[in-house]
Protein backbone atom coordinates (compact mmCIF):
# COMPACT_ATOMS: atom_id res chain seq x y z
CA UNK A 1 0.00 0.00 0.00
CA UNK A 2 1.25 3.14 -0.91
CA UNK A 3 1.91 6.51 1.50
CA UNK A 4 -0.87 7.95 0.23
CA UNK A 5 -3.35 5.39 0.86
CA UNK A 6 -2.29 4.62 4.37
CA UNK A 7 -3.40 8.26 5.37
CA UNK A 8 -6.66 8.31 3.77
CA UNK A 9 -7.54 5.13 5.64
CA UNK A 10 -6.42 6.91 8.76
CA UNK A 11 -9.53 8.12 10.86
CA UNK A 12 -9.56 11.66 10.65
CA UNK A 13 -11.50 12.44 13.98
CA UNK A 14 -10.73 11.24 17.33
CA UNK A 15 -13.25 9.51 18.93
CA UNK A 16 -14.37 11.55 22.44
CA UNK A 17 -14.81 9.02 25.33
CA UNK A 18 -17.94 9.23 26.73
CA UNK A 19 -18.91 10.57 30.58
CA UNK A 20 -19.05 7.72 32.99
CA UNK A 21 -21.47 7.63 35.71
CA UNK A 22 -20.66 6.39 39.56
CA UNK A 23 -22.57 6.26 42.76
CA UNK A 24 -20.55 7.07 45.59
CA UNK A 25 -21.58 4.79 47.77
CA UNK A 26 -20.17 6.32 50.80
CA UNK A 27 -21.47 9.58 50.37
CA UNK A 28 -24.72 8.62 48.13
CA UNK A 29 -24.46 10.68 45.99
CA UNK A 30 -23.83 10.83 41.68
CA UNK A 31 -20.81 11.31 40.70
CA UNK A 32 -19.60 11.57 36.76
CA UNK A 33 -16.07 11.22 35.22
CA UNK A 34 -15.85 13.35 31.67
CA UNK A 35 -14.15 13.17 28.61
CA UNK A 36 -11.18 14.31 29.77
CA UNK A 37 -10.89 12.78 33.34
CA UNK A 38 -11.91 14.73 35.73
CA UNK A 39 -14.57 13.56 38.62
CA UNK A 40 -17.77 15.73 39.56
CA UNK A 41 -20.10 15.31 42.40
CA UNK A 42 -23.87 16.10 41.13
CA UNK A 43 -25.69 17.24 43.61
CA UNK A 44 -29.77 16.63 43.50
CA UNK A 45 -31.18 20.24 41.94
CA UNK A 46 -33.23 20.38 38.50
CA UNK A 47 -30.26 20.44 36.38
CA UNK A 48 -27.48 18.71 38.21
CA UNK A 49 -24.92 18.70 35.43
CA UNK A 50 -25.33 22.36 35.23
CA UNK A 51 -25.01 22.48 39.18
CA UNK A 52 -22.49 19.87 39.49
CA UNK A 53 -18.89 20.35 41.95
CA UNK A 54 -15.14 19.17 41.16
CA UNK A 55 -15.15 15.85 43.37
CA UNK A 56 -11.70 14.03 44.70
CA UNK A 57 -12.06 10.16 45.11
CA UNK A 58 -10.57 9.75 48.85
CA UNK A 59 -9.92 6.41 49.79
CA UNK A 60 -13.62 6.36 51.43
CA UNK A 61 -15.08 6.49 48.43
CA UNK A 62 -16.81 3.60 46.58
CA UNK A 63 -17.26 4.17 43.45
CA UNK A 64 -19.87 1.82 41.36
CA UNK A 65 -20.46 1.93 37.99
CA UNK A 66 -23.86 3.10 36.89
CA UNK A 67 -25.46 2.06 33.63
CA UNK A 68 -25.43 4.72 30.85
CA UNK A 69 -29.55 4.59 30.44
CA UNK A 70 -29.27 6.62 33.90
CA UNK A 71 -27.58 9.73 32.24
CA UNK A 72 -31.06 11.33 30.57
CA UNK A 73 -32.27 11.61 34.21
CA UNK A 74 -29.13 13.89 35.16
CA UNK A 75 -29.16 15.91 32.12
CA UNK A 76 -25.87 14.46 31.18
CA UNK A 77 -24.30 15.28 27.77
CA UNK A 78 -23.40 11.90 25.91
Amino acid sequence: MDERRQEASRPTAMRRRPVALYVDRSSRQWVVQDPEGNFWALPSTPDPWDDRRPFSPAGESELEPVPGHYKYMLGLPS
